[in-house]
């Protein structure tokens, strides 16, 4: 597995400015060749540890769509916590940038270590990070990741298996509902090791009278063929 400098020299190579823009553009942006081939074939086979999991959910009973997945339990593995300490400093000036233009209060520090205290002082101490796996007809219906009062606006889906090859279709869909609009919607081009960043609920519009939220979901299409596992990294735990 990579080194925490491995992972910090892979996320340095990826241009903020252009990074920036576009999440702010769109609500999304694509972070290329975060983990390798190898790293993301070990956290698939992940999977089928049960001791490094807290919770297992079947989607289907839920109403959620079809497929699987499960909470990893603390303590991370320890790709996972460098992900999520590494990742956060990347997103948090977007983070209160956000905020302060849809006119919610809260700021979050600089560190993820200091965010977490707060969670976990909240109440939410339960870790969120979570391995998904689908199969043939397996889909996620769109939704947001919302754990309890305290939120972190931003997260991150990084596509653990490699499309064409592991399977077909699945593709990461976000939707856009904006007032008085008809939605937008968008699909992220992700390979294997490419991670989508993405606004969890809202996120701010610059009008013509001044920033607006709009609602953001997000879902996986059917899968085709094949079987497809993703990582989500998500920053704020739950109650």
């Amino acid at each position: 597995m990579a080194t925490l400098i491995t992972l910090a020299k892979r996320i340095a190579k990826q241009d903020p400015l252009a990074f920036s823009e576009h999440l702010d553009a769109t609500g999304n942006a694509v972070l290329t060749g975060l983990l390798t081939e190898r790293e993301c074939r070990e956290l698939s086979s992940l999977y089928d540890d049960d001791t490094a999991f807290r919770s297992h959910i079947r989607m289907a009973r839920h109403g959620f769509g079809r497929g699987e997945y499960k909470y990893l339990a603390y303590p991370l593995p320890e790709i996972v916590q460098g992900l999520r300490e590494l990742l956060y400093p990347l997103l948090v000036t977007t983070a209160n940038s956000w905020n302060a233009r849809m006119g919610i209060e809260t700021e979050f520090p600089p560190l993820h270590a200091d965010y977490l205290r707060i969670c976990h002082a909240s109440g939410q101490t339960r870790p969120t990070p979570l391995v998904l796996r689908y199969g043939p007809g397996d889909f996620n219906c769109l939704h947001q990741d919302v754990y309890g009062d305290l939120l972190f606006p931003l997260q991150v889906a990084i596509l653990l298996s490699e499309p064409g090859r592991d399977f077909s279709g699945g593709e990461f869909v976000l939707t856009e509902q904006r007032p008085r609009m008809q939605s937008r919607t968008e699909v992220a081009p992700l390979k294997q090791g490419d991670a989508v960043v993405f606004a969890v609920r809202n996120r701010p519009v610059a009008g013509t009278r001044g920033d607006y939220r709009v609602t953001m979901r997000h879902g996986v299409s059917p899968v085709r063929s094949g079987e497809r596992h993703t990582l989500g990294i998500i920053f704020h735990d739950a109650t």
